[in-house]
């Protein structure tokens, strides 16, 4: 299994999920299908299927077109499936972003450590999407439900976000565990695919809301209380 970043818009990213024995692919998100075609192209690969992670047009506005060029390849947006012989795929429905925000763990049934999953606007790099369309206690538990994967599991989202969410992080806990490696991975472009749910459980605020320094900055009595303050806080942040 390998899996080929394609950034796009201005912070979004997309994918190429490849089975390396096939060379057949999934576009995970191809809001510029000739930017993902040609990277298909350039990785030698047949795109074969398309994953939506939600339906915001930086993220499903390529899929008509991509279907016109691509025909045959079916559309994913929820279920259990395969992509080339070895990858099986499982979706995670984690509604709050949008109330059709799906995660997708994957796995390589020949390389059963490679294990990965993309996570739209949900989960962020040390940080979490925007409450559009539902609320507190819908986003703690995809959240939650999210941190039950393999802690060895990389984490892919849809945008480069990284930096601000480095900032409020470290504004709301400074000594979080892995805050200097978080610190390194920033002065890189592209972050995307260099955490794991292992990473995120360690310096992600909205994933350790029960931590001394989440509750001390909160004011909060409960989880709910905590994720809710926090983005609330998130939003209006300009550190």
């Amino acid at each position: 299994m390998r899996v080929v970043p394609v950034p796009v818009c201005s912070d979004n990213y997309a994918y190429l999920l490849i089975d390396e024995a096939t060379n057949k692919a999934a576009a995970v998100d191809p809001f510029d299908v000739p930017k993902v075609k040609a990277q298909a192209e350039k990785e030698g690969v047949e795109l074969t299927a398309l994953i939506t992670t939600h339906h915001h047009a930086d993220h499903s506005g390529g899929n008509k077109e991509f279907h016109s060029v691509y025909p045959n390849a079916p559309v994913y947006d929820g279920d259990t499936f395969s992509v080339g012989e070895n990858i099986k795929v499982k979706c995670l429905a984690t509604p709050c972003h949008t109330q059709d925000s799906i995660c997708y763990y994957v796995q390589d049934t020949t390389r059963p450590e490679q294990k990965g999953v993309f996570t739209g606007d949900t989960l962020f790099l040390a940080g979490c999407g925007r409450f559009f369309e539902g609320t507190a206690p819908e986003m703690h538990k995809a959240l939650s439900y999210l941190g039950t994967l393999p802690d060895e599991t990389v984490v892919y989202n849809g945008h480069e976000y990284t930096k601000g969410s480095l900032a409020f992080g470290a504004h709301i806990d400074p000594d979080a565990p892995g805050i200097s490696k978080l610190r390194k991975l920033v002065e890189e472009s592209v972050t995307t695919g260099k955490s794991t749910i292992a990473d995120e459980k360690q310096w992600n605020v909205f994933m350790r809301l029960d931590s001394a320094a989440v509750r001390t900055v909160t004011k909060a009595q409960d989880d709910i209380d905590a994720i809710a303050k926090l983005r609330e806080m998130k939003n209006s942040f300009r550190g």
